[in-house]
């Protein structure tokens, strides 16, 4: 955490009331990844942490407001996927390096995160903008870094000027991240993760280049 951290109403927190913070959101975090998000009661969370409601009344208005805490905190981290893309060249074997790193970066985060995300899709397909920005938040981190590659690709004659650069890039990303949400389902059709991501790569690839990659 970075900054002054408040109580619900207005005080400075101070150091043993920020540890006391970390801990009913580390709990919450935890609790989240075993129980579904509508079954996670303020009493659960402050049993787990070893405090009362009261204290975590003092932190958080509500439940959805530590969630809101912990997915503001992910979307940050998130931002750090436009690394995956940003000056990244697609041409030849480069492309099929970056679009195999970009593949195993994303499917990564949304392993890392999978709890989180869970809820954060939840409450943005019921239409909460607080969810929804957050979301966007992330994927908007890769979409901007790929629009642009494609741009580049274009500029170089390398892709048809007729591609819509930021709907292909906005695809490829809606993409990666229904698929990253899916990632336990696709063992039921026989699919294991190592098969997975070289398919995955390989249509983002042809995405971003329109050619199939040199390996």
């Amino acid at each position: 955490m970075t900054g002054q951290v408040r109580t619900v109403d207005g005080r400075v927190a101070g150091r043993r009331g920020q540890a006391t913070r970390q801990k009913l959101l580390d709990c919450l975090s935890e609790m989240l990844s075993s129980s579904p998000y509508r079954d996670v009661k303020v009493i659960d969370v402050a049993r787990k942490a070893g405090t009362s409601p009261a204290t975590f009344y003092q932190y958080f208005p509500d439940v959805e407001g530590a969630v809101l805490e912990i997915a503001e905190e992910m979307a940050k981290e998130g931002a750090n996927l436009t690394d995956l893309v940003a000056g990244r060249s697609w041409v030849g074997k480069s492309g099929w390096q970056a679009a195999e790193e970009l593949v195993d970066g994303f499917l990564s985060f949304w392993r890392k995160n999978d709890a989180i995300l869970r809820v954060v899709d939840l409450g943005a397909a019921e239409g909460d903008k607080r969810f929804y920005k957050i979301r966007m938040k992330i994927l908007n981190a890769v979409t901007n870094s790929l629009t642009e590659s494609i741009q580049d690709l274009q500029s170089r004659n390398k892709v048809d000027k007729d591609v819509n650069a930021a709907a292909m890039a906005g695809s490829i990303v809606a993409m990666l991240a229904a698929v990253a949400g899916h990632q336990k389902g696709f063992q039921s059709w026989g699919v294991k993760q190592a098969e997975l991501k070289p398919n995955l790569a390989l249509l983002v690839h042809l995405g971003v280049t329109g050619k199939k990659p040199t390996k």
